[in-house]
């Protein structure tokens, strides 16, 4: 596997692709805004779906029926 050089929020969202990850809801709030970004573009790239939910609690609720 080629190395890369990434920020930290990039990095945790290449994983969780990786490991087959295909929905992601959030809420954008610091310190995760830049992961938020970095997932709404990758997700439909992968045949994800990326939701910016209202609140935190919705974004629970989503990923719980998810």
């Amino acid at each position: 596997m080629a190395k890369k050089l990434m920020m930290g929020n990039e990095a945790i969202g290449e994983g969780a692709i990786a490991a087959g990850c295909r929905f992601y809801a959030g809420y954008p709030i610091t310190p995760q805004n830049e992961l938020i970004a970095y997932m709404a573009e990758k997700m439909p790239q992968v045949g994800g779906v990326f939701i910016q939910s209202e609140s935190e609690l919705a974004a629970i609720s989503m990923l719980y029926g998810a």
